[in-house]
C-alpha cells in the first residue's frame, strides 16, 4: 500500500483544504497533520463503556504490506449470542466511546467551531465472518455539549441540539450510513432521496444508502466521513461518505443547527460497534473479531466557490 493511496483513503480531499489534522497512521504524508499514538490519552477518548474493550493488539495480515501499514489496531470482539448493548439479557460484544481527538484538534473543534470536518478509520473483518442481520460501526458525532451525547435510539429531547452520523453493515456485507439528523422537513426529504435505497425509522433515524457499497471480509477498508456544518438558517449542510477514498453517498441541502442551536457543531467521532438491532435475531452467530486503526480526522478550509458573473 503506497501512502498516496493511504493519504487518499483516509483523507478522500484535496490536502490543501486541509488546516490542521491528526492521524494514527505511519504511511500518512500530508502537511498540517500530527502522528499521534493508537491510545486513549493522546486520542482524548472518554465516556468508555464499562461492558467491552477496545484493547490494542498486532492484527491479523495477509501481506507484509499490510503489516507496515496496519502495526497495531483495536480489536473488537463479538462472543455468539452478542447483541446491542442495552439488552441486558445477552452477552456484551464490540466496544463503544467517544473520540474528541488530541488536544489541539479538539481545542480548535469546539473553540473555534470550523465548518467543514473529514473524519476516518480503517476497519477489518476476519476471515469467515457472518454478516447476521447487521450491525453498527463509527461515525461522526456532534451537537452542543453534553445534549451532543446519547443521539441515537430513539432520543425524543434535544433533536436540534445533536447529530450522529454512525454506520451499519447489514447482510452479506451492504452497506449504509445510519444517520440522526435534527428534525427537519429538509433533512427528511434530502435522506430519503439517496440511492440506492434509504429508509426513514420509528426511531428517528435514518438508513441512508443502503447498498451504495459492499464490506469485504479479510481486508482493510478505509471509511470517511466529511461533514459540513450548515449556516444557521439555511439548508447548506453537507454529509459525504467515502470508502477506499471513492465517494459513495453525498448529501447536500441539509440542517444540521439552527437558530435553537447555533452554537452546535462536530465534535469528533461516537467509536462504536455491535451487532444490532435489538432483539436475538440479529445476534453474532458465532464468537468473531474485527479490527480498527488508522484513526484520523481533519479541519478543512472552505472550498473555492465560483465566481458570480457580473
Amino acid at each position: 500500500m503506497s501512502s498516496v493511496a493511504t493519504n487518499l483513503g483516509l483523507f478522500p480531499v484535496p490536502p490543501t483544504r486541509i488546516v490542521s489534522g491528526f492521524t494514527t497512521c505511519s504511511f500518512v504524508d500530508v502537511p498540517h497533520v500530527a502522528k499521534v499514538a493508537l491510545s486513549d490519552s493522546a486520542l482524548g477518548i472518554h465516556k468508555v463503556s464499562s461492558q467491552t474493550s477496545h484493547n490494542i493488539v498486532t492484527p491479523p495480515c495477509s501481506e507484509p504490506v499490510s503489516r507496515e501499514a496496519h502495526p497495531q489496531a483495536w480489536e473488537a470482539f463479538f462472543p455468539e449470542g452478542s447483541i446491542n448493548p442495552g439488552n441486558k439479557q445477552t452477552a456484551p460484544g464490540g466496544f463503544g466511546f467517544y473520540m474528541q481527538g488530541p488536544g489541539p484538534f479538539h481545542k480548535k473543534l469546539t473553540q473555534e467551531t470550523p465548518h467543514e470536518v473529514v473524519m476516518s478509520y480503517e476497519v477489518m473483518f476476519e476471515e469467515g465472518w457472518e454478516w447476521r442481520k447487521g450491525g453498527k460501526l463509527p461515525g461522526i458525532y456532534g451537537g452542543v455539549g453534553e445534549s451532543a451525547y446519547g443521539c441515537t435510539g430513539g432520543r425524543q429531547t434535544d433533536r436540534c441540539k445533536c447529530f450522529n452520523l454512525r454506520l451499519m453493515w447489514r447482510e452479506n456485507g451492504t452497506g449504509e450510513l445510519y444517520a440522526y439528523l435534527p428534525q427537519d422537513a429538509a433533512n427528511t426529504a434530502v435522506m430519503l432521496a439517496i440511492p440506492p435505497r434509504s429508509i426513514q425509522h420509528p426511531d428517528y433515524g435514518f438508513s441512508v444508502g443502503r447498498g451504495a457499497w459492499k464490506f469485504v471480509t479479510g481486508k482493510w477498508t478505509a471509511v470517511a466521513e466529511r461533514v459540513k456544518m450548515n449556516t444557521v438558517g439555511k439548508a447548506n449542510g453537507e454529509i459525504e461518505v467515502f470508502i477506499d477514498g471513492r465517494s459513495v453517498i453525498k448529501a447536500i441541502g441539509l440542517v444540521l443547527r439552527d437558530q435553537e442551536a447555533p452554537s452546535s457543531c462536530v465534535r469528533g467521532m461516537h467509536f462504536q460497534t455491535f451487532f444490532g438491532g435489538h432483539s436475538e435475531d440479529w445476534a453474532s452467530p458465532k464468537d468473531q473479531k474485527a479490527w480498527f486503526t488508522n484513526v484520523s480526522g481533519a479541519i478543512l478550509r472552505p472550498s473555492a466557490q465560483p465566481r458570480e458573473e457580473l
